[in-house]
């Protein structure tokens, strides 16, 4: 599955939408100052690896930090409708975490 064309202009511009840190400001200053100091992966990278691996749009995506490990979080849309969180290691890819919304 090729990765939407919204989530490369995002990488691009290092920002990720979401509750990072409060306003979407901060969230894109967050983001670009994370990937910088090497904390995360870029968020290209890593939408691709997932894309890879899971088949649906990629519809939204935050980055937290959870117990002192980075992660995105995804909401993908599936082929069949149903709407996944996929929590993912932001350094490396590995889905540490997915389930179905309701």
């Amino acid at each position: 599955m090729a990765v939407p064309a919204a989530i490369l202009l995002l990488a691009a511009a290092l920002t990720v939408p979401g509750r990072v840190r409060g306003d979407d400001d901060d969230d894109h200053e967050f983001a670009r100052r994370a990937v910088e100091q090497g904390l995360v992966a870029p968020l290209a990278e890593i939408a691709a690896k997932v894309s890879e691996q899971i088949d649906g749009e990629i519809i939204e995506v935050e980055l937290d930090k959870e117990d002192g490990v980075y992660v995105y979080e995804f909401k993908i849309l599936t082929k069949h409708g149903r709407l996944k969180e996929v929590e993912v290691d932001a350094n490396t890819a590995e889905i540490l975490d997915m389930e179905d919304e309701d």
